[in-house]
């Protein structure tokens, strides 16, 4: 097999542009690794593909310099939707779980009192103007 002599690097070749591909896709993966909804022990890939096309009198050689890179995905987000039929209506209803306990209200940053679904509770008894008398039930 005859001996070659190769007088350049990938570094330098297309005046550079491969290098400042391999870069780019370098801080693509490092900001993955750092990205708090990705998952962070997962593998990452920087892919380097250089393709030689000769020409037909061999004496001139095409390269296409292709980087790309594997990230790891976004890790999945989860939330409970409570669902159910209305008894009165025939209506199926479906709501998302803010409180984190069906049936628990909870006190949001504003520091509102909501139910379960993320109504606020002084809105539901100004809606309703049936007046319990929790002494009258006590009997």
């Amino acid at each position: 097999m005859a001996r070659v002599k190769i007088d350049f690097s990938i570094d330098t070749l297309a005046e550079g542009a491969g290098k400042e591909l391999i870069e780019r896709e370098l801080s693509d993966i490092f900001n993955n690794i750092n990205d708090p909804n990705a998952d962070p022990t997962k593998k990452r890939s920087l892919i380097v593909k250089v393709d030689f096309i000769p020409d037909a009198d061999y004496d001139e050689v095409k390269a296409s310099i292709n980087v790309s890179s594997k990230l790891a995905p976004a890790a999945p987000v989860t939330t409970k939707i409570m669902t159910g039929r209305d008894l009165n209506t025939g209506m199926i209803a479906a709501s998302e779980l803010k409180s984190g306990v069906k049936g628990q209200t909870y006190i949001d940053e504003q520091g509102d009192v909501r139910t379960d679904t993320g109504e606020k509770v002084e809105d539901i008894e100004k809606k309703s103007s049936k007046i319990i008398d929790l002494q009258e039930k006590r009997g």
